[in-house]
Order: structure tokens, then C-alpha cells, then sequence
């Protein structure tokens, strides 16, 4: 088993660019979420009921989702074969450059039916951006890092997400606080949009400085040795399916709950707080910010957990959890009292962080190096699919036909309980070392055979 391979400050440059790079894109692609929930919905998509423009707002938020599987396809394959590195700074490029171009957009009254044309095709541009990034990014840390601290290392990208969605969040309630809804509703949605131009600049400049992961350098020696002897290798993306179908849909089930909680807890709500409560929309941005706050800083305690006590005891920990705060979240957030409210969606995302924190290590060693980036990349954005495209459009429709949240606790619940059977079954990749492949550790292990359930 291979210790540290990369000094401490080298793994903390690592470790950071990879933060920055993840928090912007996840930025970026939050800011929609919570624009749909908030003026998308009548700047693009007029219609007379509000939770039907909220709707179909929503409709062009998941097909964002929809586009993250290609991308987590095409980057995966060349992730695999030229390196983590390139694509990681491609995906940033077409992220930001997609989020900029939104901010220019004119509106439905400007250019009728082509608004909300274009306003999907940047949307795509987006899905297909960060389909790529999670992979790379989770990637590059696991396996410059040693087997110790993985859990811990890894989670740091993790918490781009909570750090992206603060970022935009705090964007939207600054200017909710200084500005008019007619200000808001007229340009001043468009400021957290241009300002991602900007950050993209300072997370290209760090990302670029970063170095090549030694593990992929290593396979990649041997594949171009392999090759050079006249033995074909078969593409990523197939020897994922040939090879890993089932770890694959390991990291769907591990994902389900995780996804569908967090677009619950912070999309949603701003539907919830605002349509349904008729609350002001600052009340559910702050109860957001002051939960995405110490969801960014519990993420990486979580993955550090998991170095101890191993991935899957803690992933349980947040799915058991979250499958009973289902029930208790919607029920506080009724209160209409705004510290209720945030209690509740701290303590929602605190659950959600369990389950967040030591996935990028489990899902990371689930996989061979040389398919690594297809597997893991797949595995996440299928599960992307069919759980966070879908998460605040059924939710949405929940709402608008009973009129209720009890539908959707139920809906939550059963989410969680998909990735508790899931991660239940699954085997524990604690300790596995990065450089050596499945059937390299088991034919220096003879004496030790691997049980039935852990086999690939």
C-alpha cells in the first residue's frame, strides 16, 4: 500500500486548486438553480401561474442535467488517455464562458421565443462542463494523495459544491438587500452572472500551476508499453461497462439520496418559502447561506471520519439520517420563523455532508486508474439524472397537485433509503491503493480470497 506520494504543501496546492476551480463551476451552476426559482420564471418563461412558469424554469434547469452524462462521458474517455489536468481546465472554460454569455442574454420582451432558446443551449454548455469537472477534480486530489488521509483530501472538491452555492447565494442576497424586486427583476440578476467571468480568470491561473496525477502518469507508462508490444486496449467508456457495470451502479444508489436531498434543501426551498409560504425571498436565500456555511466547513470533518472508521458507516450515518429528517424539515420550515428555518436546513445539510463527504474517496476507489475518470464520471452523472435533474421538478409538481409538503417527505425519504440499501450492500474500499488494479491486489493476496459480494 502506497503512503504520500506528494509533499504537504504539494497536496495542499493540489487540494486547493481544485477547491477553487470546483466552488466556481459549482457557482456557476447553482446560480441558475436558485435564477429559475426566482425570476427565470417570468423574465423567460411569462405565464399566468407562477408555479407553472417556476416549472418549466426548472424543466431547462434539469436539462442541464440531462447534458452532464455526455460530458462526463467525452471528458472521461480523454481524462483517461491524456491526462486529468487538460480537462479539468477545459470544463472551467465552458462553465464560466456559458455563465457570462447568460448574463448578456436579452429577456422574452426583448426577442420573444429565442430567449428561452438560447438561454437553454448555454444551459446544456453548463451540464456538459460539469459533467466533466466532478470526476477530474475529485480525481486528481485521490490519487496525488496517499491512502491515510484520502477521505479528508478528496472531500475538499466535495465542498466546492456548499462553497459555489454560498457564493452565489450570498451574490443574490447581497443584491436582494441593496436593490428593489423591480431593480432585481431588471438588470441586477444579471451582476452574479458577469461576475463569473472574473472568477473563472483567478481559477484558470491557479488550476493551470497544478501538476499531473503520479498514479495516472504511472498507467499511463504501462498502457503505452502495452501498446508499443501490440496489445489493444479497448476505449474507457466500454471497459467501464464490461468490467465495472456494477460498480457503476453502486455509485448511482450512493448518489440517489445525496442528490435529491441537496436540490431539495436548497432549490426547492426557494420555491417552498416563496410560492408557498409566501415568505420575502431573502428569508429562504439567508437560511440558505447560514446552512451552506457550515455545510463547507463539516464536509471535510465528515471525510476525515471516513479515513477512520471507513466510508460507508459514515455515508449511513447521513442516508438513515436524512430519511427520517424528511419528515421533520418541512414541518420546521412551516413555522415561517426564519430561525426554524435555517435550523432546519443546517441540520439538513449537515445530514447531507455524511453522505457527501467521503463519496468522491469511495466512489474514487471503486475503479481501476486507466477507467477511473469514465467510471467514476459516469456513475455520478447518471445518478445526476435521475435524481437531481428530477428532484425539483417532481417536487414542484408535488406541491402545485396537493398542495402539501407530505408527498415530498415521502418522496425524500424514499431517495435516502435507496442509497442506505445501496451503500448497505456495497463493499468497503477503505485503504485500497490507487496505483494497483483490482486483480493486481488479488493475486498478491492468495491466501486471503475475496468474498463473493466484493468481487467485481
Amino acid at each position: 500500500m502506497s503512503d504520500t506520494t506528494t509533499p504537504r504543501g504539494g497536496i495542499g496546492r493540489i487540494v486547493g486548486a481544485s477547491l477553487i476551480g470546483t466552488t466556481i463551476e459549482w457557482y456557476d451552476f447553482f446560480l441558475y438553480g436558485s435564477a429559475a426559482a426566482l425570476v427565470f420564471n417570468t423574465l423567460f418563461f411569462p405565464t399566468a401561474d407562477p408555479l407553472v412558469g417556476t416549472l418549466i424554469a426548472f424543466i431547462t434547469y434539469a436539462i442541464g442535467f440531462a447534458a452532464r452524462p455526455l460530458g462526463g462521458i467525452v471528458f472521461g474517455h480523454f481524462g483517461d488517455k491524456i491526462g486529468r489536468k487538460k480537462l479539468l481546465v477545459l470544463s472551467l472554460l465552458m462553465m464560466g464562458g456559458a455563465t457570462f454569455a447568460m448574463g448578456l442574454l436579452p429577456t422574452y420582451d426583448t426577442i420573444g421565443v429565442w430567449a428561452p432558446i438560447l438561454l437553454t443551449v448555454l444551459r446544456l454548455v453548463q451540464g456538459f462542463a460539469l459533467g466533466g469537472e466532478w470526476g477530474g477534480a475529485v480525481l486528481i486530489v485521490s490519487e496525488h494523495g496517499g491512502d491515510k488521509n484520502r477521505g479528508f483530501w478528496a472531500s475538499w472538491p466535495q465542498a466546492g459544491a456548499p462553497g459555489g452555492n454560498l457564493l452565489a447565494t450570498g451574490v443574490l442576497s447581497l443584491l436582494a438587500a441593496v436593490q428593489s424586486d423591480a431593480a432585481f427583476q431588471s438588470w441586477g440578476w444579471r451582476i452574479p452572472f458577469l461576475l463569473s467571468g472574473l472568477l473563472v480568470m483567478i481559477g484558470l491561473w491557479i488550476r493551470v500551476s497544478v501538476s499531473e496525477s503520479p498514479v495516472f502518469l504511472e498507467a499511463q507508462a504501462k498502457a503505452e508499453a502495452a501498446a508499443a508490444a501490440g496489445v489493444k486496449e479497448e476505449a474507457p467508456v466500454v471497459e467501464v461497462f464490461r468490467r465495472s457495470w456494477r460498480e457503476v451502479l453502486s455509485a448511482i444508489g450512493t448518489r440517489f439520496g445525496e442528490n435529491i436531498s441537496y436540490y431539495i434543501l436548497t432549490s426547492f426551498l426557494l420555491v417552498y418559502v416563496t410560492t408557498h409560504l409566501g415568505l420575502p425571498k431573502s428569508t429562504a436565500l439567508n437560511a440558505v447561506l447560514i446552512g451552506s456555511a457550515v455545510h463547507f466547513v463539516t464536509i471535510p470533518l465528515w471525510g476525515a471520519l471516513s479515513d477512520r472508521i471507513g466510508r460507508r458507516p459514515v455515508t449511513l450515518i447521513g442516508s438513515a439520517g436524512m430519511a427520517i429528517w424528511a419528515f421533520v424539515f418541512f414541518g420546521l420550515v412551516d413555522s415561517k420563523s426564519f430561525a426554524v428555518i435555517a435550523l432546519a436546513v443546517t441540520a439538513g445539510l449537515l445530514l447531507h455532508g455524511a453522505m457527501y463527504g467521503p463519496q468522491a474517496a469511495f466512489i474514487s476507489e471503486m475503479f481501476d486508474t486507466k477507467v477511473r475518470y469514465s467510471g467514476a464520471s459516469m456513475g455520478s452523472q447518471l445518478a445526476s439524472i435521475l435524481a437531481g435533474a428530477l428532484a425539483p421538478i417532481i417536487a414542484v409538481e408535488l406541491l402545485k397537485d396537493y398542495g402539501s409538503s407530505t408527498p415530498i417527505s415521502v418522496y425524500l425519504c424514499a431517495a435516502a433509503v435507496i442509497t442506505t440499501i445501496t451503500v448497505a450492500v456495497t463493499r468497503e474500499t477503505l485503504g485500497r491503493d490507487l496505483s494497483r488494479t483490482r486483480d493486481d491486489q488479488t493475486a498478491q493476496a492468495p491466501s486471503a480470497p475475496v468474498p463473493a459480494s466484493d468481487r467485481a
